[in-house]
């Protein structure tokens, strides 16, 4: 006997992946349509939940970064606050005649407050140093852990459930806020405990601010003229405050090394090289008791003392330090090693020019190949504030070799003919003419001169610099002895020279001449028209002329000046004489005040007296004129 079965009863349902047929006893559905099932891209629980636990930890670490910095951030204030703490005191001892001055009262009153200030601030300074680390908690990391882990397992049944979902946002977001609040309040704690180091530093930095504000001003009392020529920008305050606080933080350091025979060896070494840099600054410069007095302050300071420090600032050595190269010699000595390999490197390519081309025919045009050593020192010196390193000015090198040196290469081409022989079917030889081309490269240098250079790339205030470290080559001579510069400006400097007393009868010629001779001594700067920066030929006549109240001529060239003035055959004292082809230019390229009996007072290098009857001037004189005085 068959075992009897129910009939199987199937009912058809409609699905996103098409219809189905489902069988009412066994439960088990088979697809009906041929349409492809659609594709699940949703992420799983799991992926998702992984997804939200990388995230979590993303957080941390971000976290734990910015903490790790605020840290680090910590220790440098605990170290600056230290150093400042350790230091001697800045507070300066003021004469009683400093004190009675009325000008130099306010900034009196200021340095002392300050000090006072940084003394208190000293004294609050506990001696036990501060904490930043929190107690650490063995269970921190397991605990963390274990959060993650939670919390992705909730995250993956949070998307079938929108009030799990919403109740798990806000417990994280509070959670977020309470770790928050504890950063905050934690790092408020380490910021309260390292008050008293931060305060110190702080005002240490006044302190020294206001003490270099006293020398600036006393500088400028003792030394009127500083309004008036190129050094007179070095004294502004942003920079005698950077000369101070280096000093005086130098200072500091070798107070608590002089405790030792090895480092008081080595101060007098140094305060001996200092001594002999200055000694042939004094060579050419008159007032020698003010300086001496202040090599013997400096001298002082090199030993450790505080107050020698803080002196130098004022009378002569604070000209010497504004006026010297303040870079190592190592730094200097490489970036003119440097400069001369790229010089090198152009000659090398030069000479070989015609083995690596393959043109027919060649021309050159070639300038010399050359600089100054004193000149790139200088312009380094004035881009870099007085001090660089030679990793600091490899850019600028480039920048000043493709300034100086300009390379033109040129390929010119012709068309030419050349007699060939060719037979024709016959057998029988004939002579053709067949064009071909002939290239033809022009190569031509131009040495702009390296000392054109700065005009056309500082701002008044860095050409007021670079004047100023070339009048005195940086009081350094020994560095490049072999330069013209040392010939010119140190051993050999031009011979003074005093104009008849009858010629200064004249009361225009008088007032000429009298605002002229200012600037005897000042180096010859390209594009130079003011005391603040040096001048050049067509400035420094220019300027006088305006400044004298004779002729308001504004700012011409040589040419120019030319242009205004009315030939003269027989010059006087107060007229303008002219030369041509001094350089490379047309017209007219050089121009003086003739002061009568064959001389004249120019901007040459430096800005002196000069003979007209030598064979230079002779060779290149064009004429005398007679500006339009009013």
């Amino acid at each position: 006997m068959k075992e009897w079965k129910a009939p199987e009863k199937e009912a058809q349902k409609m699905t996103r992946d098409g219809a189905i047929s489902v069988n009412m006893v066994t439960g088990e559905a088979s697809r009906v349509s041929d349409r492809a099932p659609e594709q699940d891209y949703s992420s799983s629980g799991d992926s998702a939940a992984f997804v939200h636990s990388a995230a979590e930890r993303l957080d941390d670490r971000r976290i734990h970064k910015s903490e790790k910095k605020k840290r680090r951030k910590r220790r440098r204030s605990y170290r600056e606050g230290t150093a400042a703490n350790d230091r001697p005191s800045s507070r300066l001892q003021f004469s009683d005649e400093e004190r009675t001055a009325p000008e130099l009262q306010k900034v009196i009153r200021k340095s002392d407050k300050a000090a006072d200030k940084l003394d208190t601030a000293r004294a609050a300074v506990p001696e036990k140093q501060p904490s930043f680390h929190q107690p650490v908690n063995p269970l921190a990391r397991p605990l963390q852990e274990i959060g993650h882990a939670a919390h992705a397992k909730v995250y993956e049944v949070e998307q079938e459930n929108v009030g799990v979902q919403s109740g798990h946002l806000g417990e994280r977001s509070f959670e977020k806020a309470v770790g928050y609040g504890n950063r905050r309040v934690q790092n408020w704690r380490a910021e309260r405990k390292l008050k008293p180091w931060r305060d110190a530093a702080k005002a240490e930095q006044a302190a020294v601010k206001a003490n270099a504000d006293f020398y600036y001003r006393k500088a400028v009392t003792e030394n009127p003229q500083l309004a008036s020529n190129p050094i007179s920008r070095l004294w502004q305050k942003r920079k005698l405050q950077k000369q101070y606080a280096a000093a005086y933080r130098a200072a500091g350091k070798t107070a608590q090394a002089g405790k030792t025979a090895e480092a008081t060896a080595k101060a007098a070494k140094k305060t001996a090289q200092e001594s002999k840099r200055t000694a042939l600054f004094l060579k050419r410069h008159w007032k020698g008791a003010l300086i001496v007095g202040g090599i013997g302050l400096l001298l002082v300071m090199l030993l450790g003392s505080l107050q020698s420090c803080s002196s130098m600032f004022g009378g002569g050595v604070s000209n010497i330090m504004a006026s010297s190269y303040l870079s190592e010699d190592s730094d200097m000595l490489a970036a003119e090693e440097a400069y001369c390999a790229k010089e090198d490197e152009l000659r090398e390519y030069l000479d070989t020019y015609e083995a690596t081309h393959d043109y027919d025919e060649y021309h050159f045009d070639l300038d010399e190949i050359e600089h100054d050593p004193y000149v790139l020192i200088s312009i380094l010196s004035a881009l870099h504030e007085g001090m660089f390193t030679i990793d600091q000015v490899q850019g600028d090198l480039q920048t000043l070799f493709d300034k100086q040196y300009i390379l033109t290469e040129t390929v010119t081409t012709e068309t030419r003919y050349r007699t060939e022989t060719r037979t024709d079917s016959e057998g029988n030889p004939y002579t053709v003419q067949v064009p071909y081309t002939w290239y033809i490269c022009t190569v031509t240098l131009e040495n702009f001169d390296l000392s054109h250079v700065p005009v056309y790339m500082m701002g008044e205030e860095q050409l007021s610099l670079y004047a100023t470290y070339m009048s005195t080559l940086g009081n350094r001579p020994d560095l490049f002895p072999s330069s013209g510069y040392v010939n010119k400006y140190i051993e050999n400097p031009p011979a003074d020279y005093e104009i008849p007393a009858e010629y200064l009868s004249d009361e225009r010629f008088a007032a000429f001449i009298t605002e002229a001779e200012k600037y005897l001594g000042y180096p010859y700067v390209w594009g130079g028209s003011s005391p603040s920066t040096s001048f050049d030929c067509s400035g420094f006549v220019s300027y006088v002329l305006t400044n004298s109240g004779l002729c308001n001529t504004g700012r011409l060239g040589a040419q120019g000046l030319y242009n205004i003035s009315t030939p003269v055959s027989d010059p006087q004292p107060g007229d303008l004489v002219f030369f041509v082809s001094t350089y490379d230019t047309s017209g007219v390229s050089h121009v003086g005040i003739y002061v009568g009996d064959g001389m004249m007072l120019h901007c040459g290098d430096p800005i002196q007296y000069s003979n007209l009857n030598t064979s230079y001037w002779q060779s290149h004189f064009y004429a005398y004129g007679r500006p339009p005085y009013n």
